[in-house]
């Protein structure tokens, strides 16, 4: 099985390793599952997600695939990257979840990029329980050096505190 190449996931140590690239309302917080979302997550190890506020929170990680012990033989072949993602709501407050990978080469400029739509979620029509969001990017060309990847979203009523969307168990595999 192919390393996640993430650092801190699901929030296991605090905002370590994440760029807080919007920090908006109340800001990140962590909190531990199954909290004011109810809904347990779907895999064991998992114990803590990323919660976010009335205003827009991203964060983003820059990978550089040759520190972590990629050759430019093994990324030139166009390996399969899989990015996997998964979100919830809370059943009293609507949010919106986005997420946004791009495949970088050595000048960081893009060679990939995976970015659907936003989702909104809707306690009244929607059960806001954990989803996932998974894409394999391929046939991207030569050239890869880094991943970025970037998640987050907001509440969709202004809340005060921690009403957002909820994110956690994110992982960027190579397939070489």
């Amino acid at each position: 099985m192919a390393r996640n190449l993430l650092k801190n996931p699901s929030g296991e140590e605090q905002l370590e390793f994440w760029e807080l690239t919007e920090n908006g309302g109340s800001q990140w917080q962590v909190e531990d599952l199954p909290g004011d979302c109810g809904f347990e997550f779907a895999s064991d190890g998992v114990t803590k997600y990323f919660a976010t506020s009335f205003e827009l929170c991203l964060k983003r990680q820059v990978i550089d695939l040759m520190a972590e012990g990629y050759s430019p033989e093994q990324l030139d072949a166009q390996p399969a990257v899989t990015v996997e993602d998964w979100y919830c709501g809370r059943t009293d407050c609507g949010c919106t979840y986005q997420i946004d990978v791009c495949l970088l080469d050595e000048k960081q400029e893009v060679l990939q990029e995976f970015k659907p739509d936003p989702v909104t979620l809707d306690p009244d029509c929607d059960d806001c329980s954990w989803k996932q969001v998974s894409h394999t990017l391929s046939e991207y060309g030569s050239g890869l050096r880094f991943i970025s990847f970037q998640h987050g979203g907001q509440d969709t009523k202004f809340w005060d505190g921690w009403f957002g969307v909820r994110v956690t168990g994110s992982s960027v595999t190579i397939e070489v």
